[in-house]
Formats: structure tokens, sequence, C-alpha cells
């Protein structure tokens, strides 16, 4: 039996899987880069190997240094996680050929299906040929690997040359692996998948459907088990579609088989021979332990003829540090507080204190409820999320507790699209009026000895305090004054103030706000969300003047490359590429912001950049 196991991996997944052998008395073995040092998987194993730099092609993607981490610390398996080398058939062998178990399926499986196009192939599924103006839109997909890296839409054939190049690009630099095809893009599809269970004893689980649909950057926010509103015929298709997927390829393990459903008819995607983000949302619904069962098929062990039988329904939310409404940009600084309340299981690879850097998927953690219906599923989740505090940098917790919310997800009748229809509602600013003014008076009673009742017999000249509203950037201007009752505020009512807890009433309602004050920012919760406020000196500062058409960095990352041909003094056309940043294992483009020319360029391949860094200026109108 397995006595010792290494996590390939880092992170969620990584502690995730601690638990598990936690709970088997497995002893643990984490791996970790110089930028993961102090990680919360590395406090949480009991043994810990470095591996030398930071970027994921020298550290994580090192199957020989990694297979060496394992012989050193004495461990007998390795479980890969997801991404990275989980899908690695190189990587499998090299676990093999040391003598250690590998907690996956056979290399030969994993170079059937974990290549996409291979999988196609031997599901019968013909390859898009030469790409024409008749097969737009197309989708550009990374052969190996998922999470939406190395993932373009295409529209335009004329840009399918310079997708492709960045596909590569990107794929390369998160699987290892450059390869990559082409298929048609269907708009409207929802994304289903059935999870796979396989024993050497010939026996296949489908562990029910999911549903992923609800997809940014192609790549999932929001999961659930079963796939709402489905035909039973058309599960039993997919059902049987992923058992046959398992046995042609001889599976064993836990895998996903991936589909997109559109017009009643599910087409395959694609077959991932891991263990899947999502994968809570089948364990609650089952009431199974995927990584458990891993690790027992590893074992030679078999399983039950059949499944367990499902129980309710389960839904899954992803926590980024991102911004929604810039893009989908990535976040970087220190966490300081995350805790999410209620029956919701939360998986995590981070605490309160921990850095969250640039060389790393933006993922905070995985909020996930189950409840005996869909409807009282959603509800709790989304509750749970608006009352979670979650302090530190911008996040996507507003935009889930919409999403949730949102009629169309009620309703069961999103698909993939969502995001493009619905981005800009979701993310548009819904301020609490009063919040200011809450930050405003527990800071004034926390300066205050005295506190700020009591201690003034006439009514005091206004106070003002400016604060701007994260992450949207307005800006706020609060004015109160002291009196003989204590403090007042037009329009509001003043009931209660303490240095971390405010009570006031308007218009008949009242409210108590929480107020938790860090280094550079003020968190303002109550149980309806949490506003993140900056102070602002009284008199503006003076900002540093830009020439018109400067292009920043919107976020800190690593100039990947530059376009082809831009030098300084050429001429650009406006959404022209100049230049490609890497921020958290995604690729993302800055592009000329009108045509004209090309007068500075400052942004250099490899260099590492931070959020507000000058990379290039476009001087608007004709070229020289």
């Amino acid at each position: 039996m397995i006595s010792s196991i290494l996590v390939a991996n880092r992170g969620e997944i990584a502690c995730r899987v601690f638990r598990t052998c936690r709970e088997l008395g497995i002893a643990t073995v984490a791996v970790y880069s110089d930028a993961d040092a102090d990680a919360l998987h590395v406090r949480e194993a009991d043994t810990a190997v470095r591996l030398p730099g930071a970027a994921p092609s020298d550290t994580y993607l090192r199957g020989d240094l990694v297979v060496k981490a394992a012989l050193a610390a004495g461990a007998d398996a390795i479980h890969p996680g997801y991404g990275f080398l989980s899908e690695n058939a190189g990587f499998a062998r090299a676990v093999l050929d040391a003598g250690l178990t590998w907690i996956g399926p056979p290399p030969e499986a994993i170079e059937a299906m974990a290549s996409k196009t291979r999988a196609k192939e031997l599901m019968g599924v013909e390859p898009l040929g030469e790409v024409t103006e008749a097969d737009l839109p197309v989708l550009v997909k990374a052969a190996a690997g998922g999470g939406g890296r190395g993932m373009r839409v295409v529209r335009e054939l004329a840009l399918l040359g310079g997708e492709l190049a960045a596909a590569r690009a990107e794929a390369a630099s998160a699987f290892g692996d450059g390869e990559v095809f082409v298929e048609p893009y269907l708009e409207a599809g929802r994304h289903v998948e059935v999870q796979i269970m396989a024993d050497a004893h010939g026996t296949v689980w489908p562990l029910g459907t999911r549903d992923c649909s609800l997809q940014r950057r192609h790549q999932k926010v929001v999961e659930e088990a079963p796939a709402p509103g489905l035909a039973p015929e058309l599960v039993a298709d997919l059902h049987a579609q992923a058992v046959r997927a398992a046995r042609v390829t001889d599976y064993r393990g836990a895998g996903t088989v991936e589909f997109l459903v559109a017009d009643g008819r599910a087409h395959f995607l694609e077959m991932n021979t891991r263990l899947q983000v999502e994968h809570p949302v089948t364990e609650a619904v089952f009431g199974i332990d995927l990584v458990a069962l891993q690790i027992r098929v590893a074992e030679g062990l078999a399983l039950a003829e059949d499944p367990p039988a499902a129980h309710g329904h389960a839904v899954e939310a992803r926590l980024y540090a991102e911004d929604p409404a810039a893009g989908w940009a990535p976040q970087t600084g220190t966490l300081h507080r995350i805790d999410v309340p209620g029956d919701v299981r939360l998986d995590t690879g981070y605490t309160a204190g921990d850095t969250i850097g640039v060389h790393y998927d933006a993922m905070l953690a995985k909020a996930v409820a189950h409840a005996p219906t869909r409807a009282e599923a959603v509800r709790k989740l989304a509750g749970a999320l608006e009352r979670a505090a979650v302090h530190g940098p911008v996040t996507n917790r507003e935009l889930l507790v919409r999403s949730l919310r949102h009629p169309e997800f009620t309703a069961a009748r999103m698909d993939t699209g969502f995001y493009d229809r619905h981005a800009a509602t979701l993310t548009a600013p819904a301020p609490d009026p009063h919040a200011p003014l809450a930050a405003a008076l527990a800071d004034a009673h926390g300066r205050s000895r005295f506190g700020l009742g009591g201690w003034r017999n006439l009514r005091s000249q206004p106070h003002l305090k400016r604060y701007r509203a994260e992450p949207d950037g307005t800006e706020h201007e609060v004015r109160y004054h002291h009196t003989r009752q204590g403090p007042a505020a037009d329009g509001v009512s003043v009931l209660e103030v303490t240095a971390g807890r405010v009570v006031l009433e308007a218009d008949g309602v009242r409210r108590t706000y929480t107020i938790t004050r860090y280094a550079d920012r003020i968190h303002v919760t109550t149980p309806r969300g949490d506003t993140a406020l900056t102070p602002l000196p009284l008199l503006p500062e003076p900002t540093v003047r830009r020439a018109p058409g400067s292009l920043l960095a919107p976020m800190p990352g690593t100039v990947v490359r530059v376009a082809e041909g831009v030098t300084e003094g050429a001429p650009v056309t406006a959404g022209q590429p100049l230049v490609w940043l890497e921020a958290m294992k995604m690729e993302h483009r800055i592009s000329a912001p009108a045509s004209g020319t090309l007068t500075a360029l400052h942004a250099v391949p490899g260099r590492q950049v931070e959020v507000g860094a000058l990379l290039a200026v476009v001087q608007e109108g004709e070229s020289s």
C-alpha cells in the first residue's frame, strides 16, 4: 500500500490532496518554487522539497526535478493534481520508471486523450482542415492542458496567423507543449461534462453530469452538478460516450469527458485525463472522495460494480483575484482575510497574510454549496459569498453573487456566451452610499482618546474625509460633525460608533457596518456585501503626467514578446497588437489605442514590469 505521496503541484489542489492523505494516514510531500517558499501547501505538508527558480518552466514543469524530489523525500507515489504535468505522458512514464506509483491513468491513455487532436480521432470526430471564411468563427485550442490557456476565438481570417502564434506561445509556457489545433466555434452552446472513475478490473463509473457554461477567457467560473434541464436520453448518450472514451483507452483513475451541448445534441470536445478543478460538486452529490478513489485505484483495488446513488444538487464558484470590470485583469498583493461563512465547503491554497504573486493562476479558492434542490444550493452559495470577507486585492466576489442571482442562471438558461452578454451589467458599480461615512466615523473614533461623544458642548464645524472606492475608482467626500449627543451627518442617524463597528439609520432602515483597517485600505462590511475604500488626502496629490497615447501595464507581469516589425517610428493601426504580457499563467495583449505612429517603445521581452509601467506611446494621427 502507498505510505507517502508527493503532490507534483501547488496551491489549492495540493492542499486538497493532502487533506485526503491525512484522513487515510498517508504521509505528504510538497514541492515548491522560490516564489512559493511560504505557501500554504508547503506549510501543510509533512515534508517539502525546493525546486529552484520561480517560473513554471524552471520548477513545476520540470518532471526530472519532481521525480528526484520524490525519491529524496522517500515518497512512494506521485499525485499530479491538475495543470502543470498532470497530462504529460512522459512525466507519468518517468514516475513509473523510477519505481514510484503513478496516481493517474496509464501513460498510453494520457497520450491517446491528453492530445485533443488525437482524442477527437479516437472518438470519430473529423478534424477541421484548411480554414476558410465559411468556417468562421473558429476556436484555436491547445492540444495539451486546459484551464482556458492557449485558447483563442477567431472571427476574421486575417487574424488567424497571429492568434495561432499567441496560442502556441501560451500553451508552451503553461504546459511545456506548444501544439495547437483549430475547431469550429459554437456561439451559444452549453459546456457539459461527465466525470468518470475507472479501475484496472474493467469497471467504469459514469458519475453524472456537470454544467460549466459560465466561463471567462474560456476558463470556468461557476460549475454545478448535475447539469440542469437535460433530457434523459441526452444524459444517457453523454454517459455512453464517456464510458466509451474510457474503454477505448483502457483508462484507470479519475477523468472527465467534455462536450458542447447545442440543439439537443452532444458534441465531443476532449477528455481531461486528470482530476478537474470542479470535482467537489460531484463529490458532494455522490457523497464520495474522488482523491481517495484515485489512490485506491492506483493501489490496484477494485471499484464496486455500480457507482453510489446521487443526492441533491451542488454548485461551485471560483473566487479569483481579478478585476472583472477591467477585462478580468489579475490582481496581486497581500490577502489579509478570506472567510466564507455558512455551510459551504471552501477549498483554498491561501490563508490570511499570504501574498498573491504574478507567477501562477489567479484563483484564490473554490466555494461549494450542496442542498436538496438546485434553487436551494444556488441560494445558499450566493448568500455565503455575499457575506464573505475577502480582504486584499480586488476579487470577482461581487460578480459571482450577481451571476448566481441572474435570472438567466436561476432559470438554467445559461450558455458559454453568458459573460459576453452580461459582463457590463454584472460589473456595474453598486456602491453602498453610507459605507464611506461609516469608515470616516470609525476612523475618527479610533483616533480620539475619548471617542466621539460627550466632549463638545457645541456643534463643531464639519469634518471632511475623502475616499476612493475600489476597484471602480469613484471618489467620495464625507462630511460629519460632532455634537454634544455624539457624531451627526445630514440625512443619517448615527446610532453607534466604535473603531470597528458603526450603526446607521437612513430612511427608517438600520444597518450595521463592520470596519477593518489595513495599511493602505479600509474594508466596510455588511451582510449585503463589502466595500473597499482607499483613504485619500484632503488636497489631491500631483499626478505623473503621461504623454497622450501612453500604453501602461494593466497588471504586474513579464513582457513575453513584442509584435514582429514593431519599432519606434513605425506606423500602427487602431487595435493592432503591440505587446504581450504574461501574468498568472495567462497572456494579456496590449493593443494600439488609435492609428498613428509608435513614438516610444519601452517593452523588452523577458523584462518584469509593475502595474502602471510605461510600455509604449502611440501618437495619434497620420504616420510619417
